[in-house]
């Protein structure tokens, strides 16, 4: 939960050439969101990696069989460099996204956390939400996970967490439905 506080003023001290301190809210930090997502979203990420993957290796083969240079010693070297840095990738990006990726629903908000390289934390007001999707992609429901997409009134787009066990993303989905619905503020 978010604590209410004053904003602490700058120091009259402070040099008008000095670079200006954030601001600070007396007793609010902005904490990692509470929940992680399923550790099965781990599977279903590295699944999406290893299909990339196999869709860069396609490629190579293609043009393997469509060049008709001399030497294939191009071919050896790109592909295996495809395949060092698309196995790294499997391998590195579903373990550090797990580590970011967190959701929590209050009252009054969804906070989010996401991201593997750019990293990025949202927090949407229930008086802003419009709708709340629910989407399983094919490894998804293999894997018995959803994605819960909420659409704000935003300008920074709507705010996805990926990887919720199917329950979980239900109950969530219905909880902010019948949030947003009796929130007072406008959604625009």
């Amino acid at each position: 939960m978010w604590h209410r506080g004053a904003v602490e003023p700058l120091d009259a001290s402070d040099a008008p050439d000095a670079p200006v301190p954030p601001l600070r809210v007396a007793e609010s930090v902005l904490r990692e969101p509470a929940h992680r997502v399923s550790r099965r979203a781990v599977v279903m990420w590295t699944v999406q990696a290893l299909v990339v993957v196999a869709l860069l290796l396609a490629a190579q083969v293609v043009w393997w069989l469509v060049d008709d240079a001399p030497s294939r010693t191009p071919h050896w070297v790109v592909g295996v460099v495809w395949l060092a840095a698309g196995a790294a990738y499997a391998v590195a990006m579903p373990q550090w996204r797990y580590r970011v990726h967190r959701w929590e629903a209050t009252p009054r908000a969804i906070y989010t956390q996401s991201g593997w390289l750019w990293q990025e934390r949202r927090i949407a007001p229930l008086s802003r939400v419009q709708t709340v999707d629910l989407e399983r992609g094919p490894v998804a429901q293999l894997l018995g996970l959803a994605s819960v997409t909420i659409t704000t009134a935003s300008a920074a787009g709507p705010v996805t967490i990926h990887g919720l066990d199917a329950p979980v993303a239900r109950e969530l989905v219905d909880t902010l439905t019948a949030a947003a619905v009796t929130e007072t503020g406008d959604a625009t």
